[in-house]
């Protein structure tokens, strides 16, 4: 029996709505029964396969690849009883194109361009190589998702010898491979284009260079080195293929079913599948997701570090929020930058709340079923987080949690981090968040003509008020006051200019919240002083 929160259905009702499910995870699921109607070959896994470059810091372009595939995954054993295994591939056998722009020691690096990530030293000292450092910090963060996944080094692969079966294919295939490569390849480009590319036994750099098939069946190839011609062999790290061909190479040696990419990679992935196919494998299923742009509209990048780092995000916003906001649209592409952080907060925790009432067919579509493979938590979030914002950013760059939590006993029964961790988790992102980015930016402007006037009536009202009133009471007075008419002044033309004016000469920002819902939380003798202070400009 499946239990969903307040709706417990079994296993064959889950498994009857996730067939139809129109959710992105369940469609792409459904591809790998179509795969396989009568289950893998032998009774193997499912294979699910990520890749990662680790030519640069890791970031949430990476990370996003994991947590989708990993979404698939789990639709996949909703739909069907074949085990799954998912294996997170490190290409760390890439030589170093450029040096980032965003490590360390940028000189040190430089002494080792062309050779592979592997065998070039930490710039940050940390690790036995820049790759291994990469490495950890992916792995890090996947573990503290809680990913299950199977981590895989290109080098070890190369290496111990998992791919020497598959290498040697390449180059019985060799001239069918170049039939697949040379006809997308420009002409200059065409003249010095191997599928092999030999790492070489004098400079240790990755060399791009034409190669002769000696003995395929032997790996061996032949290829000049600084004027020397070089016989040696593909097998135990000696060479690595070009990318293109490495990625169908590993495909055919893993047995991988199912990997996406992004969109700037549909090109290749079309030519790799070719490549699969004349080493006599079926590539894997997979989709095309739209890219991360940064506030300028400009794709982010690993080596120009223009994208957010997994903890610039996790600094501000919680690890759902990351996971939402990854979820929606994935053929669509989307902002990537710091003003994302707190409307994803908020749209998580409302799809959260809307979850437990939901049928099924809905609760399968719903993005949290998939962010916590389930029914989320039962803990409900009392204030969003944009209230939580506009409370910190009037108390100052300086508020504590002590302070917040005490505001919070004017809007929230039982205020109490122990009765709300997620809030009190919250409480810590929306302090930083204040701090770092919205401080900086308050500017309260002061009230004009009927503004004043508008404000002068608010704080009359708010005098005759009890301190518990509730957040509705008071904002049908905010409300009513909007509508009035004072005398020679007028009225506001719109009720957003009245709350526009609120939100300007009260909190500094021109968006806010429900005033009422902020006049609760904030207090109603603390919002009159607010009030005065705006009165006094």
């Amino acid at each position: 029996m499946t239990t969903f929160a307040h709706l417990p259905i079994d296993a064959a009702a889950l498994r009857a709505a996730a067939t139809d499910s129109k959710a992105w995870p369940y469609e792409e699921a459904r591809k790998l029964l179509k795969r396989y109607p009568g289950g893998k070959p032998g009774g193997e896994a499912i294979l699910f396969e990520t890749g990662y470059g680790p030519s640069g810091l890791p970031h949430i372009g990476t990370f996003n690849e994991v947590l989708r595939t990993t979404m698939v995954r789990r639709a996949f054993e909703t739909l069907s009883d074949t085990p799954t295994r998912l294996i997170a591939f490190s290409d760390d056998m890439d030589g170093l194109r450029k040096v980032p722009d965003n490590v360390p020691n940028k000189a040190m690096l430089a002494e080792y361009l062309g050779k592979p990530l592997s065998r070039i030293p930490d710039p940050f000292g940390c690790h036995e190589s820049f790759a291994a450092h990469n490495n950890v910090m992916l792995r890090a963060f996947l573990d503290q998702f809680g990913f299950e996944y199977e981590f895989a080094s290109s080098t070890d692969y190369y290496a111990s010898g998992r791919f020497d079966d598959a290498l040697k294919s390449v180059l019985r295939n060799f001239q069918a491979i170049l039939d697949v490569m040379l006809p997308t390849l420009g002409a200059e480009r065409r003249a010095t284009y191997s599928p092999v590319l030999p790492v070489s036994p004098k400079s240790g750099v990755v060399l791009q260079v034409p190669v002769d098939v000696i003995d395929a069946d032997a790996g061996l190839i032949a290829f000049d080195d600084a004027g020397e011609r070089i016989i040696q062999s593909i097998l135990g790290g000696q060479a690595k293929l070009q990318w293109k061909v490495d990625w169908a190479m590993r495909w055919v040696a893993l047995g991988v079913d199912y990997e996406m990419s992004g969109k700037d990679l549909i090109d290749s992935v079309t030519q790799s599948g070719k490549i699969a196919r004349v080493l006599g494998a079926r590539p894997p299923e997979g989709f095309n997701y739209e890219m991360f742009l940064d506030e300028k509209g400009e794709k982010i990048s690993k080596s120009k570090g223009n994208g957010l780092s997994l903890e610039q995000w996790l600094t501000y916003g919680s690890d759902e929020s990351l996971a939402f906001y990854i979820y929606r649209e994935p053929r669509k592409a989307k902002s990537l930058h710091m003003g994302v952080i707190p409307r994803a907060i908020d749209d998580y925790w409302q799809f959260r709340a809307n979850y437990a009432e939901q049928p099924v067919e809905q609760r399968l579509g719903n993005p949290v079923h998939h962010i916590h493979n389930g029914p989320p938590p039962e803990e409900a979030l009392p204030v969003t987080f944009g209230l939580l914002l506009n409370l910190v950013g009037v108390m100052g760059a300086q508020a504590t949690r002590e302070q917040v939590w005490g505001y919070l006993g004017n809007y929230v029964a039982d205020a109490d981090p122990a009765t709300y961790p997620a809030l009190d988790n919250l409480i810590d992102k929306a302090l930083a968040y204040n701090r770092d980015f919205v401080a900086p930016t308050l500017q309260r402007r002061a009230p004009e003509g009927v503004e004043r006037a508008a404000l002068e009536a608010l704080d009359a009202e708010l005098a005759k008020l009890a301190a518990d009133t509730s957040a509705e009471d008071i904002q049908n007075i905010v409300y009513e006051i909007g509508k009035t008419q004072f005398g020679d002044l007028g009225g506001f033309e719109t009720l957003r200019d009245w709350f526009k004016a609120l939100y300007e000469t009260l909190l500094g920002t021109s968006q806010g919240p429900r005033m009422g819902s902020f006049i609760a939380l904030y207090g109603i003798d603390n919002s009159r002083k607010l009030i005065a202070e705006a009165l006094a400009n």
